[in-house]
């Protein structure tokens, strides 16, 4: 039977070591404050915030919501940021995406301090997370290396396999595999034979976007599989990218969906706000 990596029980142990953290630096007289910014009530996203704020306010972490209406329009939501930027009680800024259409998500990324970036996206956040800096780690990807790490799996000298080139998890999990010591390879839609690929890895992460795309043959026996993805199946249960039932034999230790990578997001999310207070201490 493979390990099953159990992301429940992992985002609960640093959710907890951050209240112990957050609960000192209170005694201290150090808060810290994440702003939420929602434009719009997209169901999916109502659900993301709410977790947020769940989360928040386990850990200890104050949140502020700034709940807007879907006409919204870009210059206000910028403004909106920039006094987030200037206000010097917020740490964190999470404006969550997806915005509306007529509302440029880049610009918007761009707006947000650099220092106050705790989804890890603005443009000098990646190029930190490259060179090897001091930064905001993107949240799934940075989730992933804890999985691994606290489940005893070893990354150094490992060929990893990336499936999927995303801005979110694909480009920065490979940096972070890159900073663990992993040989990494990353694959695409225009990658030739995908599954000769694949089947070389022995870390192999899944982040494609495909229902159920990867089945046993594209696994090496004793592999690891990390599974991003999120779908439902044609019974409304939730599943993968990866085809749990016929991969999962194969391996030597998995992710399940749901459970898996999914609550380490927001476990890495709390990180990166307690992260805006510690880097602010060090430099005092």
């Amino acid at each position: 039977m493979p390990q099953l990596i159990d992301g429940k029980r992992i985002s609960q142990q640093i959710k907890d070591e951050l209240k112990e953290e957050t609960a000192k630096l209170k005694e201290a007289g150090i808060r810290v404050c994440l702003a939420v910014v929602q434009v719009g009530n997209d169901p999916a996203s109502t659900i993301y915030v709410n977790n947020k704020k769940k989360a928040c306010a386990y850990i200890g972490i104050e949140s502020r919501s700034y709940e807007l209406p879907e006409e919204t329009t870009e210059d206000e939501l910028t403004a909106l940021v920039e006094r987030l930027n200037e206000d010097r009680e917020v740490n964190g800024i999470l404006v969550q995406l997806p915005l509306p259409a007529h509302i440029d998500e880049d610009r918007i990324i761009r707006t947000i301090s650099p220092d106050k970036d705790v989804d890890g996206f603005h443009p000098v956040s990646v190029g930190r997370l490259w060179i090897g800096e001091r930064g905001f780690l993107s949240c799934t990807p940075a989730g992933i290396i804890q999985l691994l790490k606290r489940s005893g799996i070893a990354i150094e000298g490992k060929e990893c396999v990336i499936v999927g080139r995303s801005n979110i998890v694909g480009k920065p999990m490979a940096a972070l595999l890159l900073r663990e010591n992993g040989t990494v390879t990353v694959t695409h839609s225009r990658t030739k034979d995908l599954r000769e690929v694949t089947r070389r890895a022995d870390i192999l992460v899944v982040a494609i976007g495909k229902k159920q795309f990867i089945t046993a043959d594209y696994v090496k026996e004793g592999a690891v599989v990390i599974d991003v993805g999120m779908h439902r199946d044609e019974n409304n249960h939730l599943c993968g990218d990866v085809d749990f039932d016929s991969v999962a034999p194969k391996t030597s230790a998995i992710t399940p969906v749901p459970g898996g990578v999914g609550p380490m997001t927001i476990a890495m999310l709390m990180n990166n706000c307690v992260e805006t207070v510690r880097r602010r201490e060090d430099t005092l």
